[in-house]
């Protein structure tokens, strides 16, 4: 036992105040990403900097430089426990609905929380025709996802995957998907985000000598695969059973697979 605590929430380097939240609270301009540190350390640092300084310059015309960026999570990491939850969310310190930014923007809000490794599965995901606005970048005040969600677990499902207005699969609320053909690891071709666990996988895949590759799949298509799985920033890899009322394969070797190409990723210090 450390003492410290579970939950610390900063603002550009320093604990913020119930002030400093309070214009935040339903705030929805901002962006984010989300990862698992372990002593410090975190898989995919470059792809966490990389996606926070895209998004940055697509809704504040500027970025943070990845240093200042570092030592902020460092300040967050440092007050926390060896292991924990961290999210960095990037947002406009004039807020939303305004028609200018401030000089400095982005501000940065890194909030840890306890550590996580997801659920074990399998998951049944009811299918609802869905399309994110701004797929490419993990931005807040998606409603319509815990919507979802929700009404997929009344429904009886454990969450809820979607479909474009093409009948194509994207991803799921707070998921990517990937699928398994028996041979090789299929990715959906659609608008979607591509996740920083993803982005590892499908780069450590080589090395394993798996076969990937990107194509439109359907329900029809879905159907035929021998896997499926979701994964984030939780986890590599959590098997689906289940695609709406269609019934999906389980293939341990899939998992595996996922899991082994992401713990081929190095830990990184940040």
């Amino acid at each position: 036992m450390t003492g410290k605590p579970d939950f610390r929430t900063q603002i550009n380097g320093r604990p913020a105040t119930a002030e400093d939240l309070s214009s935040l609270a339903f705030a929805g301009f901002a962006h984010f990403t989300a990862m698992q540190v372990r002593k410090g350390a975190v898989r995919g640092l470059d792809l966490h900097l990389s996606r926070l300084r895209s998004a940055s310059n697509e809704f504040f015309g500027q970025a943070l430089p990845d240093a200042v960026v570092r030592e902020r999570l460092r300040s967050a990491i440092d007050a926390g426990t060896s292991a924990l939850s961290l999210t960095a969310t990037m947002f406009s310190s004039n807020g939303e609905f305004t028609s200018t930014g401030a000089e400095d923007d982005p501000a940065i809000l890194v909030r840890t929380a306890p550590p996580s490794d997801g659920p074990d599965g399998p998951l049944r995901l009811a299918i609802v025709q869905h399309e994110r606005p701004f797929p490419t970048i993990k931005h807040v005040g998606e409603a319509s996802k815990t919507h979802y969600l929700r009404q997929a677990v009344k429904e009886g499902y454990d969450d809820a995957a979607f479909i474009d207005t093409h009948g194509h699969m994207s991803e799921a609320t707070i998921w990517n998907l990937a699928f398994w053909d028996g041979e090789a690891v299929v990715w959906p071709k659609a608008a979607l985000l591509a996740g920083v666990t993803m982005q590892i996988v499908r780069r450590r895949l080589d090395a394993l000598g798996i076969a990937q590759r990107e194509e439109p799949i359907g329900l029809a298509r879905a159907i035929e695969m021998k896997g499926a799985a979701v994964m984030n920033s939780w986890t590599p890899g959590v098997p689906v059973s289940a695609l709406g009322s269609i019934a999906v394969p389980l293939s341990p070797t899939f998992i595996e697979i996922l899991r082994a190409a992401y713990e081929r990723e190095p830990l990184v210090e940040i």
